[in-house]
Order: C-alpha cells, then sequence, then structure tokens
C-alpha cells in the first residue's frame, strides 16, 4: 500500500481549493485527501468547512458516515476481510475472530506497531469465491483460517 507524506495544512489547502468549484465537493475533497496523506486529519475539517461555508459538525458527519475514511493513518499493511451475507454464509465471522488473534488487532483498528490495520468491508466484489480478503490492495478468495495464516506469514505479521 502506497503511504504519502505526513498531514501538512497548507497542501491541504491547495487540494481542498482546487476542489471546491465542484458540485458536491465534500466526497471528492475528503477522497482528494485522504489519497494524499492516507486519512483525514481532524485539522483539515474547519479547512474543508470554511472553504464550503459548511459547518465542521457537517464535515465530520460525512467522514463519520462512509466507512472509508480514515481519522488516523492506517497501518503499514491493510488487511481487508469482507462482511456482505456471502461471506457470512461462509464464514467470515470466525474468519475475523481468527484474525483478531492472529495479528494482535481489534477489527477496525491498527496495531500498536503501525504494521497493520484490520478493516471490515461490506463487499469486495468477489461472492463467489467467499470468503474474500484483500490485502493491501489484493484480493483473495476462499480465504479459510490456514490460508490467512500463510497470506500474512508472508508479510510477517503473525504473532
Amino acid at each position: 500500500m502506497a503511504h504519502s507524506a505526513p498531514f501538512d495544512p497548507d497542501i491541504a489547502r491547495d487540494v481542498i481549493s482546487g476542489l471546491t468549484h465542484l458540485p458536491g465537493a465534500t466526497l471528492p475533497i475528503l477522497h482528494a485527501l485522504q489519497d494524499r496523506f492516507g486519512y483525514v486529519d481532524a485539522a483539515a475539517v474547519p479547512l474543508i468547512a470554511d472553504a464550503l461555508n459548511l459547518s465542521r459538525a457537517e464535515i465530520h458527519g460525512v467522514i463519520t458516515f462512509y466507512h472509508h475514511f480514515r481519522q488516523a493513518p492506517a497501518g503499514t499493511h491493510v488487511i481487508q476481510l469482507c462482511r456482505a451475507e456471502a461471506c457470512q454464509s461462509m464464514g467470515c465471522r470466525a474468519l475475523e475472530a481468527h484474525a483478531e488473534a492472529r495479528l494482535g488487532v481489534a477489527m477496525g483498528g491498527t496495531r500498536a506497531d503501525g504494521r497493520a490495520s484490520l478493516e471490515p468491508v461490506y463487499c469486495l466484489g468477489n461472492c463467489a469465491l467467499s470468503p474474500a480478503v484483500m490485502i493491501d490492495g489484493e484480493l483473495h478468495g476462499r480465504v479459510d483460517a490456514q490460508r490467512f495464516d500463510e497470506l500474512v506469514d508472508d508479510l510477517g505479521l503473525l504473532l
């Protein structure tokens, strides 16, 4: 996964000002900031609100409504487990518990060492090969506990 530079308010202002002309600019701005910094820093909220003449609460509401937006930097490796119905029917909840134990991080969190983030997603579009997992942008299907361990062991992430 590509990581970007630490949050810089001047760069954030440039990103925001370049997109304020768009209709419904809030989402494009949030996506652009996350693409640039890897997350949407809390310091960006008042910058966006001022640029779009919206309240900070409105911007915060959009950020927290969409699971895609991070409010803190992700780990070096991002492991996403699908929670959609097809994956649930094929054992994703058991896989989640296994992943949490083997990685030492709760679902939705980042390990203390910053090496891995474990995230729920609600469809990876790989329903025929459930349960599905995406690791650093690479999709894997029919992932059971053994396959999960093989995939993350290759990254040196198992506890």
